[in-house]
């Protein structure tokens, strides 16, 4: 993978650069601030971006409002932000700004991330064009709201199902975490995208376009 970095910690931007290119991958750029990481993916056309919340001057959102650009300009780039925080504001922006064609998208928490290997395979899915998002981020972004059309057609396993499937489970994992076989939970999938007129495509990836659409509820 060819990916971009923006960490304000000059420690934690040079640890997860010296990661990346140990395991084989290229850091095109390691930045410090939401406007040169911006010129960074313009530039270098990464298949990923690594990207903090908080970073200069305000030490707010800056990094997610760039991830947001990041989406919307660059839909070719996989984004991941990973963070201590979780910013519901603009999370859900996040999520869904993307084009049809557009990569993956990922949200893990740096005190969640058990270890380097869990973190570049979650980057990995992102690069791809899947999804890698910590169970406690699903959880703070459902809990704004739980109303959307047609989720509430869904059964409580089936939503048990789109939950896991936000995470970036595959249908193997989803099926050892809810004691069923592959077989089950590939039927409950398929009554999902049923559910929410997610119809076959040549061009949308309907296990990405279902997350989204549970996330931005």
């Amino acid at each position: 993978m060819r990916i971009a970095i923006a960490e304000d910690s000059a420690v934690v931007r040079a640890g997860l650069a010296e990661i990346l290119a140990d395991r084989g991958h290229e850091v095109v750029a390691a930045v410090g601030n939401a406007d040169d990481l911006l010129v960074a993916v313009a530039d270098g056309h990464p298949d990923a971006a690594v990207v903090d919340v908080r970073m200069p001057p305000s030490y707010t959102d800056e990094g997610l409002r760039a991830a947001i650009a990041i989406r919307r300009q660059h839909p070719a780039t996989g984004v991941l932000v990973f963070s201590q925080y979780i910013e519901t504001r603009y999370a859900a922006d996040l999520l869904g700004a993307a084009s049809g064609g557009a990569a993956g998208v990922g949200y893990l928490l740096k005190d969640r991330v058990a270890d380097v290997s869990e973190f570049v395979d979650a980057l990995s899915r992102v690069a791809a064009g899947g999804t890698a998002l910590d169970p406690e981020v699903v959880t703070r972004l459902l809990g704004a709201s739980r109303r959307s059309d047609g989720l509430g057609s869904l059964t409580p396993r089936e939503r048990d199902v789109l939950g896991l499937m936000a995470e970036g489970r595959s249908n193997g994992a989803i099926a050892a975490t809810l004691v069923v076989s592959e077989r089950a939970i590939e039927k409950y999938i398929a009554n999902i995208f049923s559910k929410l007129g997610l119809a076959p495509s040549d061009t949308d990836h309907r296990r990405v376009l279902a997350v989204l659409r549970y996330l931005e509820s």
